[in-house]
């Protein structure tokens, strides 16, 4: 059997987790509501303040699944109790970011502002002009997000400049040197 699909997901009583018949879970709570599509092959009870996930075969496939549906339980019911947060960080002359709206504004150095909409079921704060903080209940779409925006400017590596997660360590490289 998986070793993580066995364990069973606990959640406490700010959580409600259902089973519908088209074999999909909806995990409702404070923050939100997340739902998850399962395949036939594994199958899920709700037992008290538990969920035990069930696969029907021993194929390969239907045990990796085991254990991928286990950790996107675990992680949407963590996701609407307490939530999930990236930070990035700009670095570079000129660089700030403000929310106005539903809508990221970020000045990287470009000739024009680049602007990102920003998706249902994520808010975003800006501390200070240069951080950007990205919260939601889903972990896929909170890590999505937060690489989307990197991506718009991601640290180079001589000056270090660009858009980096906080705490990132960048890899510099030594600039030309004059030689005769």
């Amino acid at each position: 059997m998986s070793r993580i699909g066995k364990a069973p997901v606990m959640f406490d009583d700010k959580v409600q987790v259902s089973v519908t018949p088209q074999n999909e879970l909806v995990i409702k709570g404070g923050k939100s509501v997340l739902n998850i599509k399962m395949k036939p092959q594994i199958s899920a009870k709700v037992e008290g303040k538990q969920v035990i996930l069930t696969r029907k075969s021993e194929t390969k496939e239907s045990k990796s699944l085991h254990g991928l549906y286990r950790a996107l339980l675990q992680n949407a019911v963590n996701g609407v109790s307490k939530g999930f947060t990236k930070s990035l960080e700009l670095q570079g002359v000129g660089y700030r970011a403000s929310v106005s709206g539903k809508k990221l504004e970020l000045s990287l150095g470009f000739s024009h502002s680049v602007i990102f909409d920003i998706p249902e079921g994520i808010e975003i704060k800006v501390d200070k002009q240069t951080i950007i903080q990205i919260n939601g209940a889903s972990k896929e779409l909170v890590g999505q997000v937060a690489a989307k925006v990197r991506s718009f400017r991601p640290p180079e590596p001589y000056l270090g400049k660009g858009v980096r997660y906080v705490g990132e360590k960048i890899r510099r490289k030594a600039g030309k040197s004059a030689s005769k």
